[in-house]
């Protein structure tokens, strides 16, 4: 699943967004794109949880694929 988060801007937001995806499944594969601002995520968790927990750290996403 891809998602696309306009407000992350920087490194340390990378590695926020990623510690997040990591606390719904420490499994998860994550890469990140800050020049397109998009995260790929290979998950057991399904998109919404991992878009809930986005949200709440304040990386609002938008589901790309």
């Amino acid at each position: 699943m891809q998602f696309q988060i306009d407000d992350m801007a920087c490194g340390g937001c990378a590695r926020s967004v990623t510690r997040a995806i990591h606390s719904v499944d420490p499994q998860a594969r994550v890469e990140v794109d800050l020049h397109l601002r998009r995260v790929t995520v290979e998950s057991a968790a399904d998109a919404a949880t991992v878009a809930a927990v986005l949200a709440d750290l304040g990386f609002p996403p938008r589901r790309d694929a």
